[in-house]
């Protein structure tokens, strides 16, 4: 029975770029990094001999983001559209969307919108948009 999240993943191929973009750009920390070199059978993840970097990047709290480096074999390039199947993204709950978004897009980060924004009840702001980060993978931001 599944009794709560660990991490999520992406497959990155430039590891100090990407580190950089989650660390300096969204404020994560880096939790932790192995050095993972699987035997040549019987390795979980279906790839015998497999060698690659994992830095593990969060907030501190029970989930984190896996950026997964393969040094051996080198992964291939591509990527799927958001709507094709097994096509993934990670949602990230900010403090504040607009400025998130500014300081972003300064940067040449790409947007599909910026964000989309509504009023609550009480007078206060939510709002939602939808980014790549710099290897192409589907970031979404919600500031309820």
């Amino acid at each position: 029975m599944v009794i709560g999240f660990n991490h999520s993943g992406f497959v990155v191929r430039d590891l100090d770029k990407m580190v950089s973009f989650y660390r300096d750009d969204l404020g994560l920390t880096i939790d932790r990094e192995i050095d993972s070199k699987a035997p040549t059978e019987g390795d979980h993840t279906g790839i015998p001999g497999a060698h690659r970097t994992l830095i593990f990047v969060g907030t501190g709290g029970e989930h984190a983001l896996e950026l997964v480096y393969y040094v051996e074999p080198e992964s291939p390039k591509g990527h799927l559209d958001r709507n094709q199947l097994g096509a993934t993204h990670i949602c990230f709950n900010v403090s504040d969307i607009e400025q998130l978004y500014e300081k972003l897009k300064a940067k040449g980060v790409k947007f599909v919108t910026p964000p989309v924004m509504k009023t609550n009840s009480d007078g206060s702001k939510r709002g939602i948009c939808y980014c790549q980060d710099p290897e192409g993978n589907w970031l979404e931001f919600i500031q309820n």
